[in-house]
């Protein structure tokens, strides 16, 4: 049995940022600590952070265990058999990229308003091949936080251009912010954050987040209140800053109900039996960049071979991924690499479930 026709384990991290605590608890780390190790995971990462530190180059890329029991960076699996690990069809895409970047993300504090730059725009101002479009399948929630989980996401009705550019110019981020619906988050919801919406993971959401494979992330402070707050002047000029800034946001505005509809998509059912169910969460009808699927399985159900690499990560139970020549247990917390030919893999467990992220071009 070949490497290349079998799931592969990844090495579990955390990186940047101040937080944690719900990525520990997730995964069963006693006692799961709020620190400066990091309030993010990168799952199944073939990115790096945007400017990484210089004694590692490669911060934000995914380590993984090899079925012969190598280590090593999951781009560095991929480069040994590209062909037979991703398929055909995945590279005609996404060449030998992954297509696709995979998040724990874990809010201790609320993330600063941002957006992320549609592919267009991130071309034309970024030299990026990518945009950031992304979405949050929200998997837990703090209960000691000073209000229920939320998120900021979406233009308010009758928010222009010109009232964004006022508060901006003016530093007002509280302001900003009162322009952006507040939604409160439960587990089990699943949320679009389009290229060019406003929005900021709010305190208490923890979060499997998947998205274009980009770390570019635009924020809401001037040039001048860059400088002036933090002491830094960007490498690019004052003009070019700003326009780069408000230009990446989209002043899409409409009221609650719309942009609730807009971007808290309805699961839709793929497949059901005596064995459980499998779920679409979000899909083509939101975005063209990537997907999420879940399933619970309780007895036996074959793992749908969509002709691309999948990365997954068991949220809960535990069980078996069983294939042509052998096994791996599999269980809650574990994240897995799935080359996108695996021969006759089917899924045994009682009441498992898992998480599925499917990249650019796959059809679910």
């Amino acid at each position: 049995m070949s490497i290349y026709n079998q799931p592969w384990k990844l090495i579990q991290n955390r990186i940047r940022g101040r937080g944690g605590r719900e990525i520990d608890k997730f995964r069963g780390v006693n006692p799961p600590v709020d620190d400066n190790t990091g309030s993010e995971a990168w799952i199944g990462s073939v990115t790096r952070v945007g400017n990484p530190p210089a004694d590692k180059p490669n911060y934000g890329c995914s380590e993984v265990i090899l079925p012969d029991g190598r280590q090593m960076f999951l781009f560095e699996a991929i480069n040994l058999s590209p062909e037979e690990i991703l398929g055909e069809k995945h590279m005609s895409v996404n060449n030998k990229n992954l297509g696709l970047l995979v998040k724990f993300l874990d809010a201790w504090k609320m993330y600063g308003l941002q957006c992320h730059p549609t592919r267009e725009w991130a071309a034309k101002m970024f030299d990026s091949p990518y945009g950031k479009e992304e979405c949050w399948y929200v998997i837990g929630t703090r209960d000691d936080t000073a209000e229920p989980a939320y998120v900021l996401l979406g233009f308010k009705e009758d928010v222009t251009r010109e009232t964004w550019e006022e508060h901006y110019y003016k530093g007002d981020i509280k302001a900003l912010e009162n322009l952006c619906h507040k939604i409160y988050v439960k587990p089990g919801e699943m949320y679009y954050v389009a290229g060019g919406c406003p929005h900021a993971l709010g305190e208490g959401c923890f979060v499997i987040e998947a998205q274009e494979p980009c770390d570019i992330t635009v924020g809401a402070h001037s040039y001048k209140e860059v400088v002036s707050r933090w002491k830094h002047t960007p490498d690019v000029s004052e003009e070019f800053y700003d326009e780069r800034l408000l230009g990446s946001y989209i002043y899409k505005a409409q009221n609650y109900e719309k942009n609730l509809q807009w971007c808290c998509p309805e699961r839709k059912m793929i497949r059901e039996g005596a064995w459980g169910r499998e779920e679409l969460l979000i899909g083509n009808e939101q975005t063209a960049f990537f997907s999420m699927t879940e399933i619970i399985v309780g007895g036996q159900i074959d793992l749908r071979n969509t002709g691309f690499p999948q990365i997954a990560i068991v949220t809960d139970g535990n069980g078996k991924i069983k294939y042509d020549g052998g096994e791996i247990k599999i269980k809650k917390a574990d994240e897995i690499f799935l080359p996108y030919n695996i021969p006759n893999a089917v899924i045994t467990g009682d009441h498992v479930k898992i998480v599925f992220c499917h990249p650019e071009g796959a059809k679910i």
